[in-house]
């Protein structure tokens, strides 16, 4: 076992421990977030009134999680009943509600909050009518007078500010200081009728697990007719059901998706500095090429024999004259000259002298000199160029 082993062996064994510790020790919270998710156990959740809901409408409820929208372009309805229990709803969906209850539906709205543009039509104000910590709701109606439910936790003391004549208050909010304000309301609209109430919670989990306040959910709902209700609920499956909302929900999971990102960080920290191979410097190989032409150049320099170096430079020269300019090189003449004056277009004198010296060069008994050889390589190498 090497030193880096027992090195993460130790660390992971100290954050097993600490987390242990924690676990041990730790106090289950409750999630009083105020979500009104029917797939939610927790206080504020539905998953009671989902499960209760289908005794309460009898057999005629249809859970739809299209918005409103997307449903009534698709459907064609006879008169029906509408539920919206606090879901956020588009423009265009209200509209589309609106239009049903012309018709002769009837909508009931369980919500906090209404855009003001559908509530101006409808023909109310909602506000923050309570800041007290305990309300009571009750009806107004004789025959459920003595139906009330009292919310003890964090009620939303919503309700409303106005009310345009001609509507009905069906029920209200009691504070401790005796003060009556309409939370619950019916409005005429078109055909149909609009009931509205501003306090969702009676419809959560905590509270209708409490002895008695089942009555109230169920009195408010027998303002509708027994008929086919349409419920629009939100999916919160792509929302609240999210992966790492899922994995963060469960402890268990929790955990170990701590525990597996700790490992990753420890494992990123020491191998940050990651050991590398030393690579061999390998030396480019060498151009023996140009040895070999020095060494020739250096014995011929030794043994002094200008002519035959002069012989071979000519003699490469009109090898390039006659496979890159396509000359024929057999006789240096005068048409020659000019072919090559035309192609390189160097001056008339350069090409005379260079022909000259070819054909010295070409002579086996004319005498060359150093100087006949430096002349010739100057000028045939400024004639390619």
């Amino acid at each position: 076992m090497n030193k880096t082993f027992r090195i993460y062996a130790v660390i992971f064994i100290v954050v097993m421990v600490i987390l242990a510790l924690l676990d041990v020790n730790k106090k289950e919270t409750t999630d009083w977030r105020k979500n009104f998710d029917v797939n939610e156990k927790s206080p504020f959740g539905l998953f009671v009134f989902d499960n209760e809901a289908k005794d309460l409408f009898k057999t005629h409820l249809k859970k739809i999680e299209q918005v409103p929208y997307e449903y009534y372009s698709q459907h064609k309805k006879e008169a029906h009943n509408i539920v919206v229990i606090e879901t956020d709803i588009d423009t265009e969906s209200w509209k589309k509600i609106m239009d049903q209850v012309s018709k002769g539906s009837d909508a009931m709205l369980i919500m906090s909050f209404m855009p003001k543009e559908i509530a101006d039509s409808i023909g109310f104000h909602s506000s923050e009518i309570s800041f007290e910590d305990e309300n009571v709701l009750k009806f107004t109606d004789k025959k459920y007078q003595n139906d009330f439910i009292q919310l003890d936790k964090f009620p939303s003391g919503k309700g409303f500010s106005f009310i345009k004549p001609g509507v009905e208050v069906l029920g209200k909010t009691i504070e401790k200081k005796n003060t009556d304000q309409a939370n619950f309301i019916k409005v005429k609209f078109g055909k149909g009728n609009f009931y509205i109430h501003s306090e969702p919670l009676f419809l959560t989990n905590y509270y209708l697990l409490k002895p008695g306040n089942i009555k109230y959910a169920e009195d408010v709902f027998s303002y509708l007719q027994d008929r086919e209700t349409i419920w629009f609920v939100e999916n919160h499956t792509n929302v609240s059901r999210f992966f790492m909302r899922f994995v963060l929900g469960n402890p268990a999971l929790k955990y170990a998706w701590w525990v597996f990102l700790g490992g990753l960080i420890l494992f990123i920290f020491f191998n940050a500095k990651r050991k590398q191979r030393i690579v061999p410097v390998i030396e480019p190989l060498r151009n023996t090429s140009l040895d070999f032409v020095k060494s020739i150049g250096n014995l011929y320099l030794q043994e002094g024999d200008f002519h035959d170096m002069m012989a071979k430079k000519a003699q490469y020269f009109l090898n390039k004259v006659r496979l890159d300019l396509l000359i024929d090189t057999q006789t240096l003449d005068e048409e020659f000259t000019k072919k090559l004056q035309l192609k390189t277009g160097k001056p008339i004198e350069m090409i005379n002298e260079a022909i000259t010296l070819i054909k010295k060069a070409q002579d086996p008994y004319a005498s060359v000199m150093k100087e006949d050889l430096a002349r010739i390589n100057k000028l045939l190498d400024e004639i390619l160029k």
